[in-house]
């Protein structure tokens, strides 16, 4: 029987290449940084944003910054005294843990932490993570802000969305066109994890609770070679 035309056969070992090809280039960019710059930065995410991360490329323009494998980012700065790419980065890749990225740059410490002490911009919650805040909505004319500002400066809901948020659980109805609830509606509560449902809500009234934050670990110095640990560490402002 004849072999179909739309038929495609895709050999798994041109996936496997692409794959590694890849892999050899993170490790080799890595390896490159640490002999271009003066130090290394290990640092972790909170409520992961690529529109934000991008903001921080952006920052250090003058910088690398790696956001792979963290396998492939440890291997790449070594390991283990045999294999360390520079003497003592070893004790920098023990810090390559779960959801973390480095940063080559020749600017000094303190600069860096400063930066990233105070950059700290919210976004909406997503599904799956933990509420910041209880957000309760209260009884009445239901507000565009849900008294996140106060009466005087806010407009009712619009009565087309009224539909929508009891879909999502508000237990809403229409009151010669306005939304109004009989009594306070709590959308979540400080610590528990959030819904598709809850995420929704708290996007509608525009309440955001989720900060995008970079948490400096620990630093390497070329110029000492020495490993520099931040966790709990108080930040000087200029």
């Amino acid at each position: 029987m004849p072999r179909s035309k739309r038929a495609k056969v895709v050999h798994l070992s041109k996936t496997a290449k692409k794959g590694k090809d890849h892999t050899l280039k993170l490790f080799g960019s890595i390896r490159d940084s640490v002999d271009a710059y003066q130090y290394c930065f290990v640092f972790g995410v909170e409520n992961m944003r690529n529109t934000y991360l991008k903001d921080v490329r952006t920052e250090f323009g003058d910088s690398r910054l790696f956001f792979g494998k963290t396998k492939v980012m440890a291997k790449a700065l070594g390991t283990s005294p045999e294999d360390e790419h520079a003497p003592n980065l070893s004790a920098l890749s023990r810090h390559v843990t779960g959801t973390v990225g480095l940063l080559f740059t020749s600017r000094e410490p303190q600069s860096i932490l400063e930066y990233f002490s105070t950059y700290a911009p919210l976004d909406y919650a997503r599904s799956g993570t933990v509420a910041s805040r209880t957000f309760t909505i209260p009884s009445g004319t239901v507000y565009s802000r849900a008294g996140e500002i106060p009466v005087e400066e806010d407009v009712p809901l619009a009565h087309s969305l009224e539909v929508a948020v009891r879909k999502l659980g508000m237990p809403t109805k229409l009151v010669k066109g306005k939304v109004e609830l009989e009594n306070e509606y709590t959308v979540c509560t400080e610590g528990e994890v959030l819904d598709s449902s809850q995420t929704a809500l708290l996007k509608t009234f525009g309440v955001v609770t989720a900060e995008f934050r970079v948490d400096v670990k620990a630093y390497w110095s070329a110029a000492t070679q020495e490993v520099t640990e931040i966790g709990g560490m108080e930040v000087e402002k200029s």
